[in-house]
């Protein structure tokens, strides 16, 4: 079955996909920017976790939004504890951003940890993306930190979120 024109097809992939290597260069360039560091030291850093603890037999998961060929959008998941998924690499293509995919993504990671047999989401996200930030406490997260406080004293920001069955 074929996407139709603009239809958004969510896909399960490797780390090592090339379908997945957009992700990994743009969130590579972009935390290099925010917070230093050349694209191939940000690179290492986000590769750090080995590959297979995002495969689902693991216990995690690499999931694309692929629009008419190519990612537009992404994230993952791997186990953090028995009951807790922990988020990472949540991304938005730079020229598909404001569209809602972010947070279309989260549904999507939600929904399938929550398959999976978690029952708790853990993340971070630095204290350089603010527009981060806003997106997980608009979309049910609870900080594990003091909100008001300048996010640049507190490093990275932690947050949770109890997962509900439908």
């Amino acid at each position: 079955m074929s996407a139709q024109p603009g239809e958004l097809l969510a896909r399960v992939v490797g780390v090592g996909d090339e379908l997945a290597r957009p992700l990994f260069e743009d969130l590579a360039r972009e935390y290099g920017a925010r917070y230093g560091g050349t694209p191939e030291q940000v690179r290492g850093e986000l590769l750090r976790h080995p590959p297979e603890e995002f495969e689902p037999q693991h216990g995690g998961l690499l999931l694309l939004l692929v629009e008419e060929g190519g990612p537009v959008a992404g994230g993952a998941y791997r186990r953090h504890d028995a009951r807790t998924a922990e988020l990472k690499r949540i991304w938005t293509h730079p020229a598909h951003r404001r569209r809602g995919l972010a947070r279309r993504v989260l549904a999507e990671l939600e929904s399938r940890a929550l398959a999976a047999g978690y029952s708790r989401l853990y993340l971070t996200t630095g204290p350089r993306q603010p527009e981060a930030r806003e997106l997980y406490l608009r979309t049910g997260f609870r900080p594990l930190f003091d909100v008001d406080a300048d996010p640049e004293t507190i490093g990275p920001l932690p947050f949770e979120k109890e997962l509900e069955p439908a």
